[in-house]
């Protein structure tokens, strides 16, 4: 039998050169198991030279501690950029202003800006009567206290509370205006719902670098649950592909691998070069990707999340 010589286009992962830059995002851990999780994840990721680690600031600040915690250590003890995530929510912008300072004493230069959500899931946000109104105003608050690098959010599929694109479109502009120098997005599941949402910024006349947010799916069900609350849209097709799996972890990270890794090489393809990674403190899917759009660590390279020696 004669096979014929393939012809069309190449490989999805053919033409991937590893010239792509990455950063990811942790939540600060509650229990002591899950903080060694955590550790082992970022000293999994450090090799790939990310330019920032983040890590999330919970509902209505309930992680504040945590989260100052978790962002001071990683400043402290690794070589790694940290970003602590600030919101709006529940403080006054005395307050606030206070948790910034803190910050830039304990040399963090990167603070991701959110509104933030209630603590209450489906509680219509409520601005603190003293404090921001929202991320555009904590921003140009952020800017007076030092000259932090702010990252805000950004929404492909629309914020739920936005009354259109466009009212959201021009949320993300106010944004940008009043100091921030990147986006970075919710999850989604499409690629051409990234680059639609690219190319509508970039005819409002924003200029600023957009970068795709990441969400390697191992569980539908808990990510349900984020969507709800950011307004992403979970295709059918993605709950088929995990049925029967329940069981079976290893075979269900090998199907998240390939769903995430196939939109990212499809983003790659579209002239994307920089990705953000929601890792859920799990260093296995966002490392695979990584590899397979042909990042690799240095041949030679101490991790720079290795703890340092302290002197006796």
């Amino acid at each position: 039998m004669t096979i014929a010589p393939a012809t069309g286009a190449p490989a999805l992962f053919e033409n991937v050169a590893g010239d792509i830059a990455v950063s990811f995002e942790f939540f600060p851990p509650k229990t002591e198991k899950m903080e060694q999780t955590l550790w082992e994840s970022i000293q999994t990721l450090a090799p790939l030279g990310p330019r920032f680690v983040s890590v999330t600031y919970g509902a209505g600040g309930s992680t504040r501690e945590r989260t100052h915690n978790t962002v001071a250590r990683i400043a402290r003890e690794t070589s790694l950029s940290a970003a602590a995530h600030l919101t709006c929510v529940q403080a006054t912008k005395a307050e606030i202003d206070d948790i910034a300072r803190a910050y830039w004493d304990a040399g963090v230069r990167h603070i991701v800006a959110l509104r933030g959500d209630m603590p209450t899931l489906g509680d219509p946000f409520e601005a603190h009567p003293e404090g921001y109104a929202n991320a555009a105003e904590l921003v140009a608050g952020l800017k007076k206290i030092a000259p932090f690098e702010i990252s805000v959010a950004a929404y492909p599929e629309c914020h739920p509370d936005s009354r259109n694109r466009a009212a959201d479109l021009d949320n993300l502009w106010r944004k940008i205006d009043a100091g921030a120098d990147r986006a970075i997005t919710q999850f989604f599941f499409s690629p051409e719902c990234f680059f639609r949402f690219r190319d509508q910024a970039a005819a409002m006349g924003i200029d600023a670098e957009i970068v795709p947010g990441i969400l390697p799916v191992s569980n539908v069900a808990q990510t349900r649950k984020f969507a709800g609350a950011c307004g992403a849209n979970i295709p059918d097709w993605m709950d088929r592909l995990f049925e029967g799996l329940d069981d079976l972890p290893a075979a269900r990270q090998l199907v998240a691998a390939t769903v995430a890794a196939e939109m990212c090489g499809r983003l790659y393809q579209g002239g994307v070069r920089h990705f953000h990674f929601y890792t859920l403190n799990r260093a296995e899917l966002s490392y695979a990707i990584c590899h397979l759009l042909g990042l690799r660590p240095p041949k030679a390279q101490d991790s720079p999340a290795q703890p340092q020696e302290q002197a006796a």
